[in-house]
């Protein structure tokens, strides 16, 4: 992550040369790097801050501004640093431990780094929004309806409520005095459809026309009075509202993709350890294998 000194003294010198060049041929190389922090002769730059940060930008504090965030990131990168810097003095690389840790990691890297060019490469507008487009023609026409209720423990209580709403009390004042739902406001259900509430309530619901009040319904929750507000035809959420979620689909279906095709092509022999042979008897030693036999 860190150049040597050795290596930057390398890079100043190319740096030099460079400057004795024609600006066509400097404009292919990129600017150094900043130097925000030296520790014990080691350098900290600006690269080595935004690699960190885009590491750990799901622990970042989201409150905090931006140069808050590089506080923190630089950091920690001093203090990883040290550690690191001590870790190499007790000789803590040159464990076996490490070398399989070093070993999964550089996989892991490179796997990261295949599959970041595939979602790339994937997650184009056009790709997108075709997929988007896809996923409309598939959904079917769709009822939803806006909804109200009143829910009671008994059936006794719902024909009360019921019969206090025919004599001319109003929905929401009495919802808010007897009902037992306490996430609904007035009992207010918003918009919904079938297959968002139980049977028992959908199956009375939507067959109630708008302006009607249901009889008694009972459900696993207790007793209601249903009336409904509105129906209406559901519509998809506009593209741009799910566009990211949409982009993730494509970029996962992608990288799916790309892996199945590497395992068509190779050669995957799964191994399973034997099971221990069984005894007769507890702390009986299981015997020896047979020569030649593993």
């Amino acid at each position: 992550m860190i150049l040597t000194n050795s290596l930057r003294t390398k890079a100043a010198g190319m740096v030099f040369l460079l400057s004795l060049a024609a600006p066509a041929v400097l404009t292919a190389f990129p600017a150094a790097a900043k130097v925000l922090a030296t520790v014990n002769g080691k350098q900290i730059t600006d690269e080595d801050l935004a690699l960190a940060a885009d590491d750990l930008r799901s622990s970042l504090p989201p409150q905090a501004d931006q140069k808050a965030r590089d506080s923190y990131v630089l950091d920690y990168l001093i203090n990883s640093e040290l550690v690191a810097q001590k870790a190499l003095a007790d000789k803590a690389d040159q464990t076996p431990e490490f070398a399989k840790k070093l070993a999964y990691y550089r996989e892991k890297l490179l796997m990261e780094g295949v599959l970041e060019k595939v979602a790339k490469g994937a997650a184009t507008d056009a790709a997108i929004k075709a997929t988007y487009d896809e996923e409309i023609k598939k959904q079917k026409p769709e009822t939803e309806i806006h909804a109200r209720h009143i829910l009671v423990g008994t059936e006794d209580e719902a024909k009360t409520a019921l019969k206090r709403l025919m004599g001319g009390d109003e929905f929401e004042k009495l919802a808010k005095e007897l009902s037992k739902d306490p996430g609904s406001e007035g009992g207010d259900l918003g918009w919904f459809t079938k297959d968002r509430m139980v049977p028992e309530f959908s199956d009375a619901a939507f067959k109630l026309d708008v302006g009607q009040v249901s009889d008694p319904v009972k459900s696993p929750f207790g007793w209601h009075i249903i009336e409904i507000l509105d129906k209406r035809e559901k519509t998809p959420p506009p593209f741009d509202q799910v566009k990211d979620q949409v982009s993730r689909y494509v970029v996962q279906k992608a990288q799916l993709a790309y892996v199945q095709d590497l395992r068509k092509g190779a050669k995957i022999e799964l191994t399973t350890p034997p099971e221990p042979p069984k005894t007769d008897k507890p702390g009986t030693p299981a015997p020896a294998p047979a020569p030649g036999k593993k």
